[in-house]
């Protein structure tokens, strides 16, 4: 496999996890009092451990969920491609976890995190280290501008009240890094043959 090339590959693990995600939304709307139980809190992870990992799959509102889901397949189609399913999924939810611990340690502790932002964010960064020339379209913007302009302009709305900008940074951070070794591994086998 070489970075240069991007390969054909199953989305299948995308859209498992997109389904997912769409139908623990449907609970929610159906039952909105699990939010709380789902959603990540430090004051409450003690009594509620799951929610490291519940958090991510937990949205708030339809436009929530739509955003993360066309980001997560855009970014997961091309992540499968260059990596394929199963550094994908330790991309994924390697900076969903560091996301979600970032948040436990810098966050108000009574402030609760819910979206897969954070995972996402990992397979932005990773995706910028693979390709960083790749041209995107962002709304209002009517040009293809370049990946990582892309990845610092949803960074920096990241800081805008309500949204955990600590998720996005520990996903974000793990995601570069990520990147940055499997580049540096496959730059490395290459040269042995």
């Amino acid at each position: 496999m070489s970075y240069r090339n991007y390969r054909t590959a199953s989305l299948k693990p995308i859209w498992v996890l997109i389904a997912v995600n769409f139908l623990i939304f449907i609970a929610t709307l159906i039952r909105p009092e699990a939010v709380p139980l789902l959603g990540l809190q430090r004051a409450s992870l003690s009594s509620q451990p799951w929610t490291i990992i519940s958090s991510m799959f937990t949205h708030g509102s339809w436009l929530h969920i739509i955003f993360n889901m066309l980001t997560l397949y855009f970014y997961g189609s091309w992540v499968i491609g260059l990596l394929g399913e199963a550094k994908f999924f330790i991309v994924y939810f390697v900076g969903g976890l560091v996301g979600n611990v970032l948040f436990l340690l810098l966050a108000n502790p009574y402030d609760i995190a819910i979206g897969a932002s954070g995972a996402i964010f990992a397979l932005g960064g990773a995706l910028v280290v693979l390709r960083p020339k790749l041209k995107v379209m962002i709304m209002p913007i009517p040009i293809p501008i370049d990946l990582w302009i892309a990845i610092i302009i949803f960074a920096l709305l990241s800081f805008q009240p309500g949204i955990g900008w600590q998720a996005h940074l520990g996903g974000l951070i793990t995601g570069l890094v990520a990147g940055y070794f499997f580049r540096r591994t496959e730059h490395r086998s290459s040269r042995l043959f």
